[in-house]
C-alpha cells in the first residue's frame, strides 16, 4: 500500500501525532518520552507565543491505514530575519524504518517549503532555543534526558540519503562528581568575588527565584546571542518558559550569581535526573506519574545541567568557578554522583572549556542537517 502523508487538522490527527513516538520506541530502554501536557501546548498557538511570528504545519504519514511517521514544519520569520536566511526549520520528527515514509515525509516538508518561498530546510529544531535540537548521531546506547531528543540510528541515514548535510553539531558530556571541590576552583572563585564584588543568591524555594526570572532570561538573550539560530525571546516568551519550567524546581540547584547592584551575572539551572521518572509515567502525570518525578526529584545519582550562562562581559574571567563551588558540596550531600551537561555547540570552547577540571567522557553527539531547495 502507497504512503500517505496528511496534514494534522483536527483532535484525533493531534493526538497521533503525539502519541507516535511511543509505538517507535516501544521497549526501547534509552528513549525518554515528552509530557503529552507540554507537548500539547508548545504545539498550541494558543499558548505559544512563538505562533505570532511562525508558519508552521504538522504532518503524519501513514502506512497500511496505520500512522508510520510525523514532522512539523516551521517558519521563523523572526529567525529568518535577524539571520538573513529563507529557511524552513523541521522538527518532532520521526518515522519507522522505511525509506519510503522517510523520504515522503521530507517531500511533503521541502514542497511546503519552496511554496512559502524559502530556499533550504534545516533541523531538527524547535520554535526556540527553549525546545529540543538537533539529531542524536552517537551514543544511541545512553539513557536520553528530557531537555534533549532520541532518536534511532536509521534517522541520521535516511536524513542523510534524502540529501541532507551537517549543517553544525553538538556534543554532550557525562561528568563525576568529585571528591571535593577542585583546589583550583576554590582559589578562582574566592578572587572573582573579591574582584567583582559577587555572591551566590541561595534560593530555598522555587517561589525565592522567581524575582530573578526575568533577568535570567534577558542574561540567556545576551550570552546566546551568536549561537547557532538563536532568536531572542520575547518578553511573552519568557513569561510562558518561566510558568513552564520554574513551577517544578530544585531551587537550591539553581545558583544565581549577583553583582553588587544585585543584578544577576550569571546562573546554572541544574536538575536532579528525570530521565527514569519520565520513563515511567508514559508522558502523563496522573494518575501515578507525579509521584515518580518528586521521588526522583528528592532522591537520585545524577543530575542533568540544562542551562548555564555567563553575562559576556563576565566571560573567560572565572565566574563558573562560584557556581560549581556552591553546587559540589550539595551534590555530595545529597548522594550525586554524575552529572550530565546539555548541549554544547562543537565549536563553542568558552562553555567546553569549563569541564577541564572534571573527569568527563562526551557521550553524545547530535547535529542539525541542511539542505538547499
Amino acid at each position: 500500500m502507497a504512503i500517505e502523508i496528511k496534514e494534522v487538522k483536527d483532535k484525533k490527527q493531534f493526538k497521533e501525532f503525539l502519541s507516535l513516538p511511543f509505538s517507535i520506541y516501544k521497549d526501547n530502554p534509552f528513549w525518554v518520552p515528552s509530557l503529552f501536557m507540554e507537548e500539547r501546548r508548545n504545539l498550541n498557538p494558543k499558548h505559544n507565543p512563538a505562533f505570532e511570528w511562525s508558519k508552521t504545519c504538522l504532518w503524519l504519514a501513514y502506512k497500511d491505514g496505520k500512522p508510520a511517521g510525523r514532522i512539523a514544519g516551521i517558519i521563523n520569520h523572526k529567525s529568518n530575519q535577524i539571520w538573513g536566511k529563507k529557511q524552513a526549520r523541521f522538527g518532532w520528527i520521526d518515522f519507522i524504518d522505511d525509506e519510503e515514509v522517510s523520504t515522503a515525509l521530507f517531500n511533503t516538508l521541502e514542497n511546503w517549503a519552496r511554496e512559502n518561498g524559502m530556499n533550504s530546510v534545516h533541523g531538527p529544531l524547535g520554535f526556540s532555543d527553549m525546545d529540543k535540537e538537533g539529531m542524536l548521531t552517537f551514543g544511541f546506547d545512553e539513557l536520553g534526558t528530557i531537555a534533549t531528543i532520541y532518536n534511532h540510528a536509521y534517522y541520521p541515514e535516511h536524513t542523510i540519503k534524502n540529501g541532507y548535510s551537517t549543517d553544525t553539531e553538538w556534543v554532550e558530556y557525562e561528568l563525576k562528581k568529585p571528591d571535593g571541590i577542585p583546589e583550583k576552583h576554590l582559589k578562582i572563585a574566592e578572587i572573582v568575588k573579591q574582584r567583582f564584588g559577587l555572591r551566590v543568591f541561595q534560593a530555598k524555594k522555587s517561589k525565592d527565584i522567581l524575582p530573578y526570572a526575568k533577568q535570567i532570561f534577558h542574561l540567556v538573550n545576551e550570552a546566546f546571542a551568536d549561537l547557532y539560530g538563536y532568536v531572542a525571546l520575547t518578553e511573552k516568551q519568557m513569561d510562558y518558559y518561566i510558568k513552564l519550567y520554574f513551577t517544578f524546581v530544585r531551587a537550591e540547584y539553581i545558583p544565581i550569581i549577583l553583582d553588587k547592584n544585585d543584578d544577576v551575572i550569571a546562573f546554572g539551572i541544574t536538575l536532579p535526573s528525570l530521565s527514569k521518572a519520565m520513563q515511567k509515567t508514559g508522558g502523563k502525570l496522573f494518575p501515578f506519574g507525579f509521584f515518580h518525578l518528586l521521588k526522583a526529584m528528592k532522591k537520585n545519582d545524577r543530575v542533568d545541567f540544562y542551562l548555564i550562562a555567563v553575562k559576556p562581559e563576565y566571560q573567560n574571567k572565572g565566574v563558573n568557578a562560584l557556581l560549581f563551588t556552591d553546587l559540589i558540596p550539595k551534590y555530595a550531600r545529597d548522594g550525586i554522583q554524575w552529572a550530565e551537561t546539555n548541549v554544547e555547540l562543537i565549536d563553542n570552547e568558552k562553555v567546553r572549556k569549563q569541564w577541564d577540571y572534571f573527569e568527563k567522557r562526551i557521550h553524545k553527539r547530535r547535529s542539525a542537517f541542511i539542505k538547499h531547495l
